[in-house]
């Protein structure tokens, strides 16, 4: 029930530097105290302590190595009147707060000190002190997540909500059976890896700096201040976290304020209007524009294709939803500093690119994107594509995205909604989809509004159910996610915004960058500007219109909805998402 801390004693020349790099790692690094040269109280956290024997062992360091253990300090107090003492806030101080939500405590229970590990996450440099996070990790029952979050997440001075949840892989953690410090903590049957932020990363940052002199406290024997920790009241639901899975394998876990996923599953209620009457409420899944968004936010690198040969006796024969919704993604990926690329079919290889150089010179896009084809030449051509050297744990890509894409149905054919087969039009892209399924790490989005679209295949079942022709032109290929709009750019829209608000949020936002370094929300100008918007939307149709692309969904163009033309409810849509 006390407040704890790490400690840290280094050189007063050192210690203004040391001190700004606690600052910009908040997460591992919360300061509580930063004594005065010679200084060995901390009268705001205890009232009669010496830091030379209040710790029940101590680590000496010189020139980055770790030259001894001590149980007292006093022999080195001439050393001591030039070094300045930092206190960094411990996860142990936490743990009653856990157990009072009924959350078990393994490493209690099994009486052992925390794990501890090296990751192979940076941390924020200042000056000479440079390193990688530390972090600890407690199993958790799985039921538990919300729960351990919620009770850690105010505690910023015990290192606040988790960092990560799931494979410790993705921490660059290989065998949670041998931690760098600390004991091996077993997991339950149906308990999850989850990893705090820890102050044991102040002692790889001694290491790195390489100071002449530095003493800390020896992992789990720490300074126990007077302080007890308070509980916590949320004040709004701009500050209570929530936890979706974002994938299976690897096991990964995500956390977003309640807040953000409220207008997150908004915008899914939003694009759900269905102006054709083709009965997509059917289709419609809860909460996976949210995951499949939760999912696309960790992604490093994003490959989108869209492209619907409807119009099979013209050319081109493209229709002019699935483009705009891709480009509205790409923007804002491109404003989110993610690598994207766009997969079309080769006999559309120069439509696209004409499209794309067009809507960089009007300002959609900020740069060009670039533009691949893929063609099946043999049984590993899409793993091939999708990885470097077709080696599965070295994929190009970490997250696929069809929006308004032919997808394959059950008899191997493409078809439009009108039942007619359009194959000949369409390469073997769904085959990329196919070969995401056995990849870990990559995860699949689709994007579509009648079911014959690539990525449907998750809802298959009411699609030949509820969908007029459905028996026949069902989309047989699954995506991850399966995004349904009454429009296919609608949900390419809404896809645009929901990643703004997750870049927005705060909760998100550290976790994302797991506690280190800064929050990133000075880049709100600039993803506010790659958003759609009815002005972009009316340059882009004038693209496409001169290119000779037409609407697929004629009919709809002359319907009204809620007593307004559809091309209004278009604008509209855009305007209120």
């Amino acid at each position: 029930g006390y407040k704890q801390a790490n400690v840290v004693i280094l050189h007063k020349s050192l210690a203004d530097d040391f001190e700004k790099f606690c600052h910009a790692n908040e997460g591992p690094l919360p300061l509580l105290y930063r004594s005065k040269p010679g200084d060995w109280k901390c009268p705001s956290l205890s009232s009669d302590s010496d830091i030379r024997t209040d710790c029940l062992q101590y680590k000496i360091y010189e020139y980055g190595a770790c030259t001894g253990s001590l149980k007292s300090l006093k022999e080195y107090s001439e050393q001591l009147k030039n070094m300045v003492t930092f206190y960094l806030g411990c996860s142990f101080s936490f743990e009653k707060a856990v157990q009072n939500a009924g959350i078990p405590v393994r490493n209690v229970e099994q009486k052992c000190n925390v794990s501890m590990y090296k990751t192979a996450v940076p941390c924020y440099s200042v000056s000479t002190f440079c390193c990688n996070l530390v972090v600890t990790m407690r199993p958790i029952p799985e039921s538990k997540l919300e729960a351990a979050v919620l009770a850690t997440s105010e505690l910023k001075e015990a290192h606040g909500a988790p960092i990560h949840m799931g494979d410790p892989g993705l921490l660059g953690i290989q065998d949670l059976s041998k931690p760098d410090y600390g004991d091996p903590v077993h997991l339950h049957p149906g308990d999850i890896p989850v990893f705090w932020a820890c102050g044991v990363t102040g002692v790889e940052a001694v290491i790195n700096c390489r100071a002449p002199l530095a003493f800390t406290h020896s992992p789990g024997c720490m300074f126990i201040t007077d302080l007890k920790n308070d509980n916590v009241t949320f004040r709004s639901s701009k500050e209570v976290p929530q936890v979706h899975c974002i994938s299976q394998d690897p096991l990964h876990y995500s956390i977003v304020s309640a807040e953000a996923a409220q207008k997150i599953k908004t915008l899914e209620t939003l694009i759900g209007i269905d102006p054709g009457d083709r009965g997509i409420i059917h289709l419609c899944r809860q909460d996976e524009l949210l995951k499949a968004c939760l999912s696309i936010s960790h992604a490093q690198s994003v490959l989108i294709t869209t492209g619907f040969p409807t119009h099979f006796t013209y050319e081109p024969p493209e229709e002019n939803d699935g483009p705009p919704g891709a480009l509205a993604i790409a923007a804002i990926l491109q404003a989110l500093e993610k690598e994207v690329a766009i997969v079309t079919d080769q006999r559309a290889m120069n439509l696209n690119k004409k499209i794309v150089e067009e809507a960089v010179q009007l300002g959609i896009l900020k740069r060009p994107v670039p533009l691949l084809s893929y063609q099946s030449k043999s049984a590993n051509s899409a793993l091939m594509f999708l990885c470097e050297n077709g080696n599965p744990g070295r994929p190009r890509f970490d997250h696929l995205i069809a929006i308004e894409r032919a997808g394959m149905a059950a008899d191997g054919n493409y078809y439009n909604a009108r039942k007619v087969n359009i194959k000949h039009l369409v390469d073997p892209i769904d085959e990329l989809f196919l070969a995401a399924q056995t990849l870990p790490g990559v995860t699949t989005t689709g994007v579509g509004d009648g079911g014959n679209e690539l990525g449907m295949g998750k809802v298959k079942d009411a699609v030949k159910q509820h969908i007029k022709n459905g028996d026949v032109i069902a989309c047989d290929v699954e995506a991850d996610f399966t995004i349904v709009a009454g429009v296919s750019n609608w949900g390419g829209y809404a896809i645009a915004c929901a990643l703004y608000i997750l870049s927005t949020c705060e909760v998100h936002d550290r976790y994302l960058r797991k506690a280190v370094g800064f929050p990133q929300l000075s880049k709100k100008m600039v993803w506010l500007s790659a958003l759609p918007s009815v002005t972009k939307e009316e340059k882009l149709l004038k693209i496409l219109v001169h290119h000779g692309v037409r609407s697929g969904k004629t009919a709809s163009l002359e319907m009204e909805v809620d007593g307004l033309p559809f091309y209004n409810t278009h604008s509209f849509m855009i305007e209120n998402l």
